[in-house]
């Protein structure tokens, strides 16, 4: 009985779906990013949606484990794309079929603070609503302090998700840069084992 129980505890297959917007490629390539985080743990799929590709493929995202959420800063909010996303989760909210399902967020913006920390409790409210269960960035801030550079995850500094920046007037081929890229990595590689640990904890349970 033991033994049959570790095995389906070691060949537990989550999935985890990424949903996010980009008006000019920059969070594209964060959630790109995340993707590659991901895709780092194994015995793990990924749903890879847009938020307009999300509205019709509710059910498909009541299929996943866990659900991390990026959109753009704009205006110091949720880019209008990925909030009209968010509206259309009424009727989840409703049913329940995101509960105890495991959330994170990421955002990008021009400016190094931009107001990212709105947004990402935007996401975080949206997933309390949905009654999911939010995963920080897990980092302390980087390029705090003397030794620092521009090259440490988390340069910019935020607990509660994975921020970006980009030069307003580079595009995504440049930017966000390096650090921040493997700052958005990092937190898809975060969520996906969190999600393995509950998966597993349930099959064991």
């Amino acid at each position: 009985m033991i033994a049959m129980l570790q095995r389906n505890i070691a060949k537990t297959v989550i999935r985890v779906a990424i949903v996010f917007h980009s008006g000019y490629g920059h969070t594209a390539r964060q959630a790109e990013a995340v993707r590659r985080g991901v895709e780092k743990v194994p015995d793990v799929s990924v749903l890879y949606l847009t938020s307009e590709e999300a509205k019709s493929r509710l059910d498909d995202l009541s299929g996943a484990d866990a659900i991390i959420f990026g959109a753009p800063t704009y205006m110091g909010s949720v880019s209008a794309p990925f909030k009209a996303f968010m509206e259309t989760t009424s009727s989840i909210f409703v049913s329940g079929a995101w509960r105890d399902k495991i959330a994170a967020g990421f955002t990008n913006s021009a400016s190094r603070s931009g107001d990212k920390l709105s947004t990402l409790m935007q996401l975080a409210v949206l997933a309390a609503q949905l009654g999911m269960h939010w995963v920080s960035l897990g980092l302390p801030p980087g390029n705090n302090l003397s030794t620092g550079s521009e090259a440490d995850l988390n340069r910019l500094g935020f607990f509660l998700g994975a921020g970006a920046q980009s030069n307003a007037d580079e595009g995504p081929d440049v930017a966000p840069p390096a650090s921040d890229l493997s700052t958005a990595e990092h937190l898809g590689e975060r969520v996906a084992m969190v999600a393995q640990q509950m998966a597993r904890g349930r099959v064991a349970a």
